[in-house]
């Protein structure tokens, strides 16, 4: 066997072997129940942006993946949805508050225009 034999066997093996990592990086997100993104997979694998691009076996995985994901919601946003509109819920109750007071203060005031009015009726009369 040649020196290119053997260089091609081993660039080969080594390539073989990032695919299998990949793969099985994507798999363990599934299981997890993480949501599948490039950058979270750069991150666990080391490899490179374009190794999930350009390559069609692990580019196929990565497809699937987020077909199988395509109604998953990311944990951390569900909470952070669930935050805001517990949020939106107390400021809309605030507002109803705001809104009986307000109303509330709006007849009073009518009444103590009216008082005025009569008070005022009565000194000019009272002259």
């Amino acid at each position: 066997m040649s020196k290119y034999d053997t260089m091609i066997a081993l660039n080969k093996k080594a390539s073989e072997e990032k695919m299998d990592k990949a793969k099985k990086a994507i798999w363990k997100m599934l299981e997890d129940g993480e949501k599948v993104t490039i950058p979270k997979l750069m991150a666990k694998t080391g490899l490179s942006r374009g190794f999930f691009y350009k390559n069609p076996a692990v580019r196929k995985e990565f497809d699937r993946a987020m077909q199988q994901q395509a109604g998953m919601v990311d944990p951390k946003r569900y909470i952070g949805d669930m935050a805001l509109k517990s949020r939106v819920e107390l400021l809309e109750l605030q507002v109803r508050e705001l809104k009986r007071e307000n109303e509330r203060l709006e007849k009073e005031k009518k009444k103590l225009e009216k008082a005025l009015d009569k008070k005022e009726m009565n000194f000019i009369k009272n002259l």
